[in-house]
């Protein structure tokens, strides 16, 4: 009777021994594989979040390199156009008039009083090196038309009246060269660069603009064309 129930103590034994363990196999958490998570299982909502982002920050980007493109497009284009020809609004308009004081304090030149000539009015300065440039022109042009109805007026911008003496002085001219304080006259005739050279007819109307130094021949043709318009 004794060794039934050593035997029956002993089973008992070897089956709680097993049993916990075949409970802890049993029970233990299946790992992970490791490149993620099994199929049919969800994600972290983080996941979600970084993946909706995405395709806003690349429209983001795609937008700021239009418009990068777009404005580089435009300053070329700007920057290609000969500023020459652009064409002033006051071009085919009645001269603003002006009265303007002569650059040694001599006196007065009005705009108003020289209709029925063709009035050459040409914005310059003595630091403008493309004034100097067109200053032999000037001088020509003004030698050969001063006693056919031509009067050319030169307008000081944004200068020194030192400066300006001085450099009359130096390469010659004797048309009347007028002070504009304040630059309130190269502002309404909407100057912007010197030099800038209006043409205007016998009937006070501005025919033509020229920006820039005016060659010879320019100023001639001008001239010339305004002079037969007045026959």
């Amino acid at each position: 009777m004794s060794d039934e129930h050593e035997q029956d103590a002993a089973r008992q034994k070897e089956s709680g021994a097993s049993g916990p363990t075949a409970v802890g196999e049993a029970g233990a958490a299946q790992p992970q594989d490791a490149k993620g998570p099994r199929a049919g299982s969800i994600g972290h909502p983080s996941g979600l979040v970084g993946a909706s982002r995405r395709p806003t920050r690349w429209v983001l980007i795609g937008t700021v390199v239009a418009a990068i493109t777009l404005l580089s497009s435009l300053l070329a284009f700007g920057l290609s156009r000969d500023p020459t020809l652009i064409r002033s609004p006051l071009v085919g308009r009645r001269a603003p008039d002006f009265t303007l004081p002569t650059l040694d304090g001599r006196g007065t030149v009005r705009l108003a009083d020289l209709r029925g000539r063709v009035v050459v009015v040409n914005f310059w300065a003595s630091w403008c090196a493309a004034c100097r440039e067109e200053h032999p022109n000037l001088l020509a042009a003004w030698d050969r038309y001063r006693d056919h109805g031509v009067v050319l007026l030169g307008v000081d911008y944004q200068d020194s009246r030192r400066a300006a003496l001085a450099y009359m002085a130096e390469l010659g001219g004797d048309w009347p060269v007028l002070d504009d304080p304040g630059g309130r006259t190269g502002l309404v005739y909407g100057v912007y660069g010197v030099p800038e050279t209006f043409f205007i007819g016998r009937d006070g109307v501005i025919a033509h603009k020229r920006v820039g130094a005016s060659s010879y021949e320019l100023l001639s043709d001008q001239i010339q064309r305004l002079l037969s318009s007045g026959e």
